[in-house]
């Protein structure tokens, strides 16, 4: 008999981040098992290894082989939090496409607050109210925001929360390149499609390290912030008359 499509694929980029694999594992599989679509249809959790050398490969693996939802995808080195989204959305099957980080940094349960939302939205962002990250991690990130939004026009407060719920036809739609993940909300209203925020929790990081300060975070994204306007003034919109 043939196994029905996922209802939701569920992404996840790793880069050394072997003791958090466990819990957040099992938080995702308790929260997705309780949504009402798991009854009819299954769901997918999608790792992929971004060149991890901490033993979280070899960890990944070894939840695969518990848990058949848990499918692991790895990278020959590292490429960036781009290359791992990409690759996780292209190996995906699910109709929703949620987007978490591996750190525990952010609540599992949330997804089923974000989750109704796309019935009326095509993409669904979480907005972290109260961070809690180290002064120069959150000073980056908010003079990124103000200047993002200046630009691009958003109207999102925390384009850089990692935990996002996509509608397929945005991911199909969307073409990245690197970098470009920091800015899905802009790149998803440039096509048409509709984007809201909704307040999430946001926890300390206990297990491994950040990936991200002032230069890969601020510059770099300020410097990602011309294309993304250069492609604003430039993408093709058309309609067809009717006949």
């Amino acid at each position: 008999m043939t196994q029905p499509k996922p209802w939701a694929s569920v992404i996840i980029p790793i880069k050394d981040e072997r003791d958090n694999l466990s819990p957040l594992v099992a938080g995702l599989l308790k929260v997705m098992d309780s949504h009402e679509h798991s009854r009819s249809r299954p769901f997918e959790i999608i790792f992929v290894d971004d060149g991890s050398n901490d033993g979280s490969s070899e960890e990944m693996d070894r939840l695969a082989a518990q848990h058949p939802e848990v499918k692991v995808f790895h990278f020959d080195r590292n490429y960036g939090k781009t290359c791992a989204l990409e690759a996780g959305f292209h190996q995906s099957t699910g109709d929703i496409i949620v987007q978490i980080d591996g750190d525990l940094q952010q609540d599992s349960e949330d997804i089923l607050i974000l989750l109704p939302l796309t019935s009326s939205h095509d993409l669904v962002c979480g907005w972290r109210q109260q961070r809690q990250d180290g002064l120069v991690k959150m000073l980056s990130s908010r003079i990124a925001n103000r200047v993002r939004n200046m630009f691009t026009h958003d109207g999102m407060h925390d384009t850089g929360c990692p935990l996002k719920v996509f509608r397929r036809p945005v991911l199909e739609r969307i073409r990245l390149y690197e970098g470009m993940h920091r800015f899905f909300p802009a790149l998803a209203r440039m096509y048409g499609f509709t984007v809201t925020e909704v307040p999430v929790r946001h926890y300390p990081r206990i297990h491994g390290q950040s990936k991200y300060g002032m230069g890969n975070r601020l510059f770099k994204s300020l410097y990602d912030l011309i294309a993304v306007r250069w492609m604003m003034n430039r993408v093709l919109r058309y309609k067809l008359r009717d006949k």
